[in-house]
């Protein structure tokens, strides 16, 4: 079930179905993409898969990114809930209603086409206007400039470093707590 698209429908979000275990299974054994996502001593096989993405997950909204009708990617969403937005530091914020969001796309041959920038534009219209989002954020890894200029150019800011923030290859990492905040009321 398709829940946005582009108007072009050249890009759209659907609903994660049992049958797209294979796929995180096959993205999530890339290295190239394990670099950015969970990590490249952290594979996963389809015991994890289950485990990580469809177990327990009544909370979150687990989606497949398409492109041209081709899956592509994975994208999740949900509300943050207050034990977060304390971790955070965002307290004075209890009672907006705040997304996070986490997403990759696990295609390689389809990095660095602007489908990323797209992406986010429209997560964050679908959020802000379907949702009623009146923020989104994420925590991407300090190092990684690539995706963080991307969350920027499409109205992300970076509003406070999280150190030591996600184990990732060994290491505590550090993060970027990063929002954007709804201005269309």
């Amino acid at each position: 079930m398709i829940i946005t698209m582009l108007e072009d429908a050249s890009l759209a979000i659907r609903k994660l179905q049992p049958e797209d275990a294979d796929l995180l299974v096959k993205w999530l054994s890339d290295q190239e993409v394990l670099r950015y996502y969970e990590g490249r001593d952290r594979p996963h096989d389809a015991e994890l898969v289950q485990r990580h993405f469809y177990e327990n997950r009544d909370e979150v909204h687990a989606c497949i990114i398409q492109y041209e009708g081709l899956d592509i990617g994975y994208i999740q969403y949900y509300v943050v809930e207050s034990e977060e937005i304390e971790e955070y530091g965002l307290t004075g914020l209890v009672g907006e209603h705040i997304y996070g969001m986490d997403q990759f796309i696990g295609e390689v041959s389809y990095w660095n086409r602007g489908i990323g920038t797209k992406l986010m534009k429209l997560m964050t219209r679908y959020l802000t206007r379907e949702c009623g989002a009146a923020r989104i954020v994420m925590d991407p890894q300090a190092w990684n400039t690539r995706a963080i200029h991307v969350y920027e150019r499409c109205g992300f800011q970076k509003i406070k470093l999280l150190p030591n923030h996600e184990w990732h290859e060994g290491a505590y990492r550090d993060c970027w707590l990063m929002e954007y905040a709804d201005k269309s009321e």
